[in-house]
């Protein structure tokens, strides 16, 4: 640790720093004198800055009061008294990440950016915003709950919720994890925050007065209850004066201490048997989920929390895990459940293991067997080999700079995040080389593993077994009682109350419609924007059996590689197992080895290894594709010659005669795509939607959307005849096959110093092959118009429409891809999401399958929002339009198009790119022409590509929406699709 303190604002006493090699940076400690608000700062190097507030949140009962307040928070303030700020600043920005969060426990508000004006200026939003909210009742009435009459002005019409936060937890409780978890909580944490859902249950929302919701904020909303948390180069003591500025000399130390107490322990085990709702048409069997959950130690106490993440990985990390195993290959149902895992974020550490697609009558069994795998680790333990693994993956995990999603330093802020809720020590999560040096010693006593399995889980009373079945009436019932609730509160009304019921919803209206005077906000410039593209360096290496290209990369000691291969052509049959193929490639066993040693290998040997496929329409014409499969891998530099060798190994000896457990991976695949609807039901929709513009995006439709859950599951099913399971074994060793036999060449990220040795690895691990020149992997050309309503188990619609467009060097598709964030920041969004009350809605264009999309997002609509789609293109056509507007969407996609990637990330992008004829070069003149686009420009590809002749329509719904919509169903022809 540095005996200097490190430098601050006056207003803010410096406690510590520590330096962290292996992440290349400092972490510095503050308190504010006057309120002891905490400031974190992890100083680095890195030019994208990343600011964070965190309030800690705990709400006592299930109303949703802190999701809602995040979402009203962001509603005007002080400062900046318009209605959307937040929005308005996503468009006025050069941002590389703006959002909200509400955990279980806290609340956050981070951003990032690369632009020190734009950092500046959403750093001032965001502190008005988070202490200074206005918590307008209508905007209380818009995100959070309000009753409105079905017609607005008619008191004679129904009552009905409406609500951004109703309905975004109502798809997010069609959510069968989100409701185990939800249930498993609840029992787990019988009287802390954690028994009660953060986000709000549906039927407990409409319980939050706007009154309650204000005194929760003057309350939590404090900075002597806050966590600010920086990443980059900007100085802490930069910060600290914008802080104090802005918002902390305005407020005093506020003595009420905000924490989560320890749980009361449970004095023997529990046994719970609940219900979920199951609204598909399909039979009840085999669809019950068992649950069995332990909470542990406390997460903030690092110790604790390294040992729980050792014994989790020990016995759930991959196939060849005892636990793990055996939930995989138990008769007791389906696959291992969801759920199966650690969860760190809330002050109590909670440890998940279970199965889906069972019976009840099997929890007593499944229990069992549960406790049976971890008594035989308690017992005999496991090879010294397998726990060196285990620390292998931790100090890969702990060395890797990620960045791919979120931005780099925003992923190290939330690792320390929950620790500094708990009023604990972060620096020490963000460093975990010295307790991980401390585990590899500990490992050494082979006692140790095994008291660990004793400890921690079998003298551990505090566990939750249970058991969720699925039940179709439960759905209805809520409706009912929705229904029921909604009737008595019209029964009780006088005229009064009716009345402004009608000016609630006539204010609302009007409030969302007006027009803001957005000048107070602050913005950036076209002039902002940099002048162009960085280009990355590279090297092509031909000395070798294989083409080689390298990247010198800042990696912190990681290796990256790739072994690319033209994809053959393939049949009909062969392409539709295609992403089975790709998903199962590396979970097989490879020589004479089984998949177990395979899985043991991956652990010791590499970070990860995976195989996809990268398929892209080409450039000037979207019905010509090109397509590659990849098999990718990370590792540690000391790794790197294994991983090589790995690699090449799985591609020549991958075996497919192991039937039993192909089987078992396509019951776990089918488990997580069915899963998967709630949370992305928008982009299945779309999917649908645009699935007749071209090749690419009917083969997406076919293998990841709708239709390929659809064919999983029959596929599924067929297996349980032998015959058809061996049948289907042979195809996929026939695809491997084919691919095995094409041309390669290889890609390798590591650090300067590294990377050309890891060349010559390459070179000698890879040898070539007697390569077959057959054709390469084609599609035939489509073009053509669907309409589809398809029937899901979920509580919300999802709806999309979409329009052929052109590929990306097209001149229009710079225009088309401005038009996307141009009618969602004109149009969409209030449309939509005010006043819709949708989670969120928007359009883009995706040049890769030539398609412009609209959509919509945990949407209570359904032939509204359609509407809304084509009002939209009218709105486009018809009005006058602001140059202003046209600016805002042009540096939203500029930013997009900007925003930094991870080290290893922006080398595969490169590379890949370049395989796909998107040269440095056409990206520049792509960039350039968005900068270009005009407002005419808008409007003439509006008028060209978005006809409604063209439109293809595809939902996402229920049976319920089913029954209701014939109308609309018939006048759209949308054909009625089960999955």
């Amino acid at each position: 640790m540095s005996t200097s303190l490190p430098a601050a604002h006056s207003a803010f006493e410096p406690v510590r720093q520590q330096r962290v090699d292996s992440l290349n940076l400092d972490v510095q400690e503050f308190r504010h004198r006057e309120t002891g608000a905490a400031h974190y700062h992890l100083a680095s190097d890195s030019s994208e800055n990343v600011f964070l507030v965190a309030l800690r949140t705990v709400p006592e009962d299930s109303t949703g009061v802190a999701h809602i307040l995040e979402h009203t928070a962001l509603c005007g303030s002080e400062r900046y008294p318009v209605r959307d700020p937040f929005f308005m600043m996503l468009r006025r920005s050069l941002n590389t990440f703006m959002n909200a969060f509400t955990s279980s426990d806290w609340t956050a508000y981070p951003f990032a950016s690369q632009n020190r004006k734009d950092f500046n200026n959403l750093l001032d939003v965001y502190l008005d915003a988070v202490f200074f909210s206005r918590l307008d009742p209508l905007d209380f009435a818009q995100e959070g709950h309000r009753v409105e009459f079905e017609e607005a002005n008619n008191p004679e019409s129904d009552l009905v919720f409406k609500g951004v936060v109703f309905n975004e937890m109502k798809g997010a409780m069609s959510s069968v994890p989100s409701v185990l978890w939800g249930k498993l909580c609840e029992h787990l944490f019988p009287s802390t925050t954690y028994h009660y859902n953060s986000g709000g249950e549906p039927e407990n929302i409409p319980d939050l007065s706007h009154e309650e919701l204000v005194a929760f904020y003057r309350s939590h909303y404090h900075p002597s209850n806050a966590i600010f948390m920086t990443f980059g180069d900007i100085s802490a003591a930069e910060h600290q004066a914008t802080f104090e500025e802005k918002a902390l000399s305005r407020f005093q130390r506020q003595d009420l201490r905000i924490q989560v107490p320890p749980e009361t322990r449970l004095s023997a085990p529990l046994k719970v048997k609940d219900s979920y709702a199951f609204d598909e048409e399909t039979d009840t069997s085999g669809k019950t989920h068992l649950i069995v959950g332990w909470m542990l130690g406390e997460s903030s106490d690092l110790e604790q929390m390294l040992e729980a993440q050792l014994l989790t990985s020990v016995l759930l990390e991959n196939s060849a895990s005892p636990l793990q195993q055996a939930l995989e290959t138990t008769s007791l149902g389906q696959a291992p459940s969801p759920l199966c895992g650690l969860e760190d974020s809330m002050r109590e550490l909670v440890f998940v293991c279970g199965i889906e697609g069972s019976e009840a009558e099997h929890a007593d069994a499944l229990e069992a067997l549960v406790l049976e795998v971890i008594t035989d680790v308690a017992n005999n333990g496991i090879s010294h080999e397998r726990l060196q693994a285990v620390l292998h993956q931790l100090e890969l995990h702990q060395r890797e700079i990620s960045g791919d999603s979120y931005p780099y330093g925003l992923q190290l802020i939330m690792q320390g995040l929950g620790c500094a809720t708990h009023y604990s020590d972060p620096i020490a999560v963000l460093n975990l080389d010295p307790v991980i040096d401390s585990l590899r010693q500990r490992i050494e006593d082979p006692e140790y593993i095994k008291s660990l399995a004793q400890k921690l889980l079998l003298d551990n009373n505090h566990r939750v077994t249970l058991v969720m079945e699925p039940n179709k009436e439960l759905s209805a019932e809520k409706l009912q009682r929705e229904a029921q609730r909604l009737a008595d509160i019209k029964a009780a009304m006088d005229e009064a109350q009716k009345q402004a019921t009608v000016q609630l919803a006539t204010d609302l209206s009007e409030r969302q419609s007006q027009v803001d005077d957005e000048s107070i906000l602050p913005r950036v410039e076209l002039s902002d924007v940099p002048a162009g593209l960085q280009e990355l360096e590279f090297k092509e290496h031909n000395n070798g059996p294989l083409h080689v290209t390298t990247y010198s990369q800042g990696t912190n000691g990681l290796v990256y590689q790739q072994m690319i291969a033209a994809l053959p052509a393939l049949d009909s049959a062969q392409q539709s197992v295609l992403p089975l193929y790709t998903s199962f490639l590396t979970e097989l066993g490879i020589g004479e080895g089984s998949y177990l040693d395979s899985q043991h290998r991956q652990s010791a040997e590499v970070g990860s290894i995976n195989a996809f496929t990268s398929m892209r329409g080409e450039a000037d014409n979207e019905q010509s594709i090109t397509a590659n499969f990849v098999l990718s891998s990370k590792a540690l530099l000391r790794n790197a010659e294994d991983q090589a060798r790995l690699m090449a190994d799985t591609m020549r000896g991958a075996r497919f005669d192991e039937v039993e457990r192909i089987r078992e991976l396509v019951s776990q695949q089918r488990a997580r795509r069915e899963q998967s609807v709630t949370g992305n039901g928008h982009g299945l929709a779309m999917a649908a939607a645009c699935a007749g513009m071209s090749p690419l995006a009917k083969l997406n439709h076919q293998l990841s959307g709708l239709a390929g859950i659809r064919s999983l599951r029959e596929l599924d099913d067929s297996l349980a005849d032998d015959n058809n399971a061996a049948n289907f074994a042979r195809q996929l060793g026939a695809v491997h096959e084919r691919i095995a036999a094409m041309p390669r060449q290889l890609l390798a990220i590591a650090e300067p110093d590294a990377v050309g040795s890891i060349a010559k690895q390459q070179a000698s691990v890879w040898s070539e092959h007697s390569a077959n020149t057959s054709d390469k992997f084609s599609l035939p050309q489509v073009r053509e118009k669907r309409s589809e309503f398809w029937v899901a188990n979920s509580q919300v619609n999802f709806c999309a429409r979409a329009y052929p467009t052109v590929p990306v060097r097209h001149p229009d598709a710079a225009a088309l891809t401005v038009l996307g964030g141009f009618l969602r920041n004109g149009i969409l969004h209030r449309a939509i999401r005010e006043q819709g009350g949708a989670y969120g809605g928007g359009a883009s264009q995706d040049s890769g399958i030539a398609a412009f999309r609209f959509y919509s997002y945990r949407d209570p609509r359904l032939a509204e929002t359609l509407a809304d789609f084509d009002a939209a293109v009218l709105w486009l056509l018809q009005e006058k339009h602001e140059p202003r507007a046209l600016e805002e969407s042009i540096l939203g996609v500029v930013g997009s198009l900007d925003k930094p990637s991870s080290p290893a990330g922006e080398a595969k992008q490169h590379f890949h790119n370049r395989q796909f004829g998107r040269s440095h070069e056409q990206r520049e003149q792509f960039r350039q022409r968005i900068l270009d686009v005009s407002l005419d420009d808008l409007r003439r590809v509006g008028d060209t590509y978005l006809k409604p002749e063209l439109a293809s329509t595809a939902v996402v719904s229920n049976s319920v929406q089913l029954e209701t919509t014939a109308e609309l169903r018939e006048t759209l022809g949308l054909n009625v699709e089960h999955l």
